[in-house]
């Protein structure tokens, strides 16, 4: 009789998921890439961790591993973060958005991608795609948070979107077909402010055929391993900038804050006074949901695109621009953002400039040039 032909041996991926262990380390590593933006992880990490208790572990993958059939939908949260402490958003919203979404498109959904990494809105998907019953790509459209809806890598990539539904904590659904991204940030804006400043927002499809080069890979296992290395550090803000391959801009106590919610975000001023090593320093961080511009002495230091994080000086945990306050002692980090960001294309949309100051964008210099996230 002849022998059995031996087994073939498993040629599939390695099943990568996030657990309920590795949600802590997401939540602290997103809040660093939330640059101050994306709303404070705290809530969202008990959320994710209760949603993976009651469906289970959230498979993790890569751009990759979408198949032919595979279509991932980006979910986020928009608005001023300062609004959604008091305003969490509903559990019906990520069902509700993804029905119209499937809905729109005439297929099923077999993923879910987070719109930015940074804050609330790099860990809150993965709850949303245990509830769903997705799975998490491992990628997003930043690299980090940006406040408006233009700043995405697949706009600087020429990835139409062509259609958004948004969805309030009340149960109001809008779906919108801008032109652009432009006139997108315009209507839900408006409708954003008319929900009480914060919504849920769904639109990009993205799919093997269009997600290389249009978004940023890699970046939910890079947060997750970034929020390990913080939370198993014994000098925690040194560990954090090494990891990260970041300047340690100050360290100092906040003397002053400046910060106002409008027009759907929070806007605003942090002035640093530093102590120690940096005693006798002063330096001022401009705010628009995320940090933007650290001045001293009338000078840029660092400046957006690049990603700047405001971190207890204790603890290295990232403080939300939303939760800043007099007599904090603070250290800010500064390091170069993805290479995209630095095009011509990412500095029309993502520089200085499109936030309003009249400011050059002037790279991170020195060692930090070229380095990545």
């Amino acid at each position: 009789m002849p022998e059995p032909d031996p087994p073939v041996p498993d040629q599939s991926p390695a099943r990568r998921e996030i657990t309920r262990a590795d949600v802590p380390a997401l939540a602290a590593g997103a809040a660093v890439f939330g640059t101050g933006g994306g709303g404070a992880v705290h809530g969202a990490r008990l959320a994710v961790e209760t949603a993976i208790d009651r469906y289970g572990p959230v498979r993790l993958i890569s751009v990759d591993e979408l198949g032919a059939d595979d279509i991932a939908i980006v979910l986020t949260v928009i608005g001023a973060p300062s609004v959604g402490i008091e305003m969490p958003s509903s559990k019906d919203q990520p069902r509700i958005l993804a029905r119209e979404i499937e809905r729109a498109i005439g297929r099923p959904a077999t993923a879910v991608m987070a719109a930015e990494i940074g804050g609330n809105n790099g860990v809150a998907p993965v709850g949303w795609a245990a509830e769903l019953g997705l799975d998490v790509l491992d990628a997003d459209g930043m690299g980090r948070a940006f406040p408006e809806a233009t700043m995405i890598s697949m706009n600087v990539a020429g990835l139409h979107s062509e259609f958004t539904v948004m969805a309030d904590v009340v149960g109001n659904v809008s779906v919108l077909r801008t032109i652009n991204r432009a006139w997108l940030e315009r209507h839900a804006r408006a409708l954003t402010v008319a929900s009480g400043g914060i919504s849920m927002a769904g639109g990009y499809v993205i799919t093997a055929a269009n997600a290389p080069g249009a978004v940023i890979e890699g970046s939910v296992s890079r947060a997750i391993e970034v929020g390990r290395t913080l939370l198993a550090a014994t000098e925690p803000v040194a560990a954090l900038a090494a990891e990260l391959g970041a300047r340690l801009v100050i360290g100092g106590k906040i003397t002053d804050v400046e910060r106002n919610t409008t027009g759907g975000f929070t806007r605003g001023s942090v002035t640093i006074e530093g102590v120690g090593g940096d005693r006798g320093r002063l330096v001022r961080v401009e705010i628009q949901n995320e940090n933007l511009v650290v001045l001293e002495d009338g000078l840029v230091v660092a400046i957006v695109p690049d990603l700047i994080t405001v971190v207890d000086s204790e603890t290295g945990e990232a403080i939300s621009t939303e939760l800043l306050r007099f007599g904090q002692r603070v250290s800010v980090l500064a390091w170069p953002c993805d290479p995209l960001w630095r095009t011509p294309r990412g500095l029309e949309l993502a520089g200085p400039r499109a936030f309003g100051y009249d400011l050059d964008y002037v790279p991170l210099a020195g060692d930090l040039e070229g380095a990545g996230q």
